[in-house]
C-alpha cells in the first residue's frame, strides 16, 4: 500500500501539483472520498476548495450503463452513440435526468448550504478524487467541468491503472497520478485505512477551507470630490485585491442599497474591492431631472474613477462598473468616454437605452443581467446586445424581477458578476505581466 490514508494521499498528490501553485487555480473534489484529498490540494496551492457534484444518467433497463452524466448549473452530456443503441426514448431520458438532477440538489444543499458553487469561467480546474479504477465518473466529471466554462482541467488522482489516461481519451488537458501500478483491482488496496468518507467530514473540509481562504477586509470611508460636491463613498479592499469594481446605483438609491451591498460583499470575498458612493448629493437627489441625468452621473463616475487611480492602495489595480438600474447606463457612459480604462462592465437589471448611441464606442468587455420576468428591460437590453461592439452577453436569470427578490436570484447575479470581473481582471493581469490578451 501507498498511503496512510486520504490526507496523506491528498498530501502526496499536492506535491506532485507545485507547479499550479499562483495560477489561479480552482480544486474540486469529488464527494465523498475525494474531497479530503482535495482539500490537502487545496490548500498546499492556496486556492479555493469546491465539490463536483456529477451524476451518471443510466440507461433505464441497464442503470450500470451510463448514457450520460449531469452536473450543476443545467449542465449535461450526452452518450449519443449510447442512448441510440438502448433505445432510449426522450421522455424516458428526461425522466432519468429529472430524478438525477433532484439528487444532485439535495447533495448541493447539504455540501454548500446556501452557498454558490465557484466560478469556474475561464479557470484552471483541478478535479481531485481519491483513486481511478474504471475512469467513468472521472470521464463524466472533465466533461461537466469543461461544460461549465473551465478553460484547463487538470485532473489529479493519487492513484490509478496504468493505462488510465487512455481510458480518458483526452478529456483532460493534463493528468497526475502518484501511482499508477501495472496490478490493480480496487482503490483500496492501496490504503492502509480507507474507511467511507461521511456527508458530515465533507462539509467541515469545505467549511474550513473557506473560513482560511475568506480574505481580511478593510473598510474604509471616504470622500469623493466630484467636480463641485464632495460625495460620501463606502471602500472595501481585501488584502491583496485584484481589482476595483466602482458601483454606479440606480434612482432612488445610493451607497447603502442593500442589494449593491450584497453583490459587493461576494466580490469581496472574491478578493475584489469595491467601492460604493452616492452619485449624487441628498439636495440633487430630490431632483428628478438630475436622477435621470445620465451624462451628470456618468461624468461622476468617471471623476471616481480617477481618483481611485490616483490613491495608493488603489492606484494599481485595474478597474470596473458595476451599474444597476439607471446607473447601468452611467457606468456605459462612462466605459464608452475617450480615455477611460475601465476593464469589464456589468450592468444588473440596467437601462442601457438611456446611454443610447454611445453604446457602438463601449470597448469594455459587458455583461448585461436581467430578470427573466422583468419583460420590458429584458427587451431593452435585447437591443443593447446588438448595438454594443464589445466583447458582450446577456445573462437571464429566470423567473426573477427588476429587483431580484426571488430566492437565490441576487446570489446568481452576484456569481455571474463575481465570475465576469475576476476572468476579465485576470486577463489585464496577464498583460502586465508581458501576457497576450485577445482583442475584440
Amino acid at each position: 500500500m501507498y498511503f496512510a490514508d486520504r490526507t496523506d494521499a491528498g498530501r502526496q498528490l499536492a506535491a506532485r501539483l507545485d507547479h499550479l501553485r499562483g495560477a489561479g487555480a480552482v480544486v474540486l473534489g469529488l464527494p465523498r472520498g475525494g474531497v479530503p484529498v482535495a482539500a490537502e490540494v487545496a490548500e498546499a496551492l492556496g486556492a479555493p476548495l469546491d465539490v463536483c457534484l456529477v451524476r451518471k444518467l443510466g440507461v433505464p433497463s441497464r442503470p450500470e450503463l451510463a448514457m450520460g452524466a449531469i452536473g450543476e448549473g443545467g449542465v449535461r452530456v450526452l452518450n449519443e452513440e449510447i442512448v441510440r443503441g438502448a433505445g432510449v426514448t426522450g421522455r424516458e431520458l428526461a425522466a432519468v435526468e429529472e430524478r438525477e438532477r433532484a439528487v444532485l440538489a439535495e447533495r448541493a444543499r447539504t455540501y454548500r448550504g446556501g452557498r454558490r458553487a465557484v466560478p469556474l469561467e475561464g479557470r484552471t480546474v483541478v478535479v481531485v478524487d481519491d483513486g481511478i479504477a474504471t475512469g467513468a465518473t472521472a470521464l463524466a466529471a472533465c466533461r461537466v467541468v469543461r461544460a461549465g466554462g473551465a478553460a484547463r482541467i487538470v485532473l489529479a488522482v493519487p492513484v490509478a491503472p496504468r493505462d488510465w489516461t487512455v481510458r480518458l481519451g483526452g478529456e483532460a488537458d493534463e493528468t497526475v497520478a502518484v501511482r499508477a501500478p501495472a496490478s490493480f483491482a480496487a482503490v483500496g488496496q492501496f490504503y492502509r485505512d480507507f474507511g467511507q468518507t461521511r456527508d458530515a467530514e465533507v462539509v467541515a473540509r469545505l467549511d474550513r477551507s473557506r473560513a482560511a481562504r475568506d480574505p481580511v477586509v478593510r473598510h474604509e470611508d471616504v470622500r469623493i470630490p466630484a467636480g463641485g460636491p464632495e460625495l460620501p463613498g463606502d471602500l472595501a479592499l481585501p488584502d491583496g485585491a485584484t481589482g476595483l469594481v466602482l458601483f454606479a446605483h440606480g434612482s432612488g438609491s445610493g451607497r447603502r442599497s442593500p442589494r449593491n451591498r450584497a453583490v459587493a460583499a461576494a466580490l469581496n470575498r472574491a478578493g475584489l474591492g469595491t467601492l460604493l458612493f452616492d452619485l449624487l448629493t441628498e439636495a440633487e437627489a430630490a431632483d428628478r431631472a438630475r436622477v435621470f441625468d445620465t451624462p451628470l452621473l456618468a461624468g461622476r463616475l468617471a471623476r471616481a474613477a480617477t481618483w481611485a487611480a490616483g490613491r495608493p492602495g488603489t492606484g494599481a489595480l485595474p478597474r470596473g462598473y458595476f451599474g444597476a438600474s439607471t446607473g447601468a447606463a452611467a457606468a456605459l457612459w462612462a466605459a464608452a468616454s475617450p480615455g477611460d480604462d475601465a476593464t469589464a462592465v456589468v450592468s444588473r437589471g440596467g437601462r442601457p437605452d438611456l446611454a443610447g448611441e454611445r453604446l457602438g464606442r463601449v470597448r469594455a468587455p459587458t455583461l448585461l443581467i436581467v430578470g427573466g420576468a422583468d419583460e420590458p428591460v429584458l427587451d431593452l437590453n435585447r437591443r443593447a446586445l446588438e448595438l454594443l461592439r464589445c466583447e458582450r452577453r446577456l445573462e437571464v436569470v429566470p423567473d426573477a424581477g427588476h429587483l431580484f427578490e426571488e430566492p437565490g436570484a441576487l446570489e446568481e447575479v452576484a456569481a455571474l458578476a463575481t465570475a465576469w470581473f475576476t476572468g476579465r481582471f485576470g486577463e489585464a493581469g496577464a498583460v502586465g505581466d508581458g501576457g497576450g490578451r485577445d482583442g475584440q
